[in-house]
């Protein structure tokens, strides 16, 4: 699985990271996994014309150490499509200035 990991987190960074994340991009089911709704303006365009699979996702997983974010876009309408892909350089720099915005947000350097 490709991932962008952020480690060595600090134990106050830890939290607030996590209390920015509940508050925002939690759903039932999964501790510590959010889902990161993608901007419309940057799906490929197989991503456009699968309304049906839309909205599409990154995947974090956040554990006492280090932030997990998963570069396979997901959908939470099917298990498998096409449409389900690793992210492109556009897609995967789009993840990465979210994040460095959420870090900037709350103070965190890295």
């Amino acid at each position: 699985m490709k991932q962008y990991v952020i480690d060595e987190l600090r134990p106050k960074d830890y939290e607030k990271i996590k209390a920015y994340l509940d508050e925002r991009y939690a759903l039932g089911g999964l501790q510590n996994i959010y889902w990161i709704p993608l901007e419309p303006g940057i799906l490929t365009d197989l991503q456009c014309e699968h309304q049906a699979c839309q909205p599409f996702y990154f995947t974090f997983e956040m554990h006492k150490d280090r932030l997990a974010c998963e570069l396979l876009i997901r959908t939470r309408q099917r298990v498998r499509c096409a449409c389900m892909v690793y992210a492109t350089e556009t897609q995967r720099n789009w993840l990465i200035r979210f994040i460095d915005a959420i870090f900037d947000e709350l103070g965190i350097q890295t």
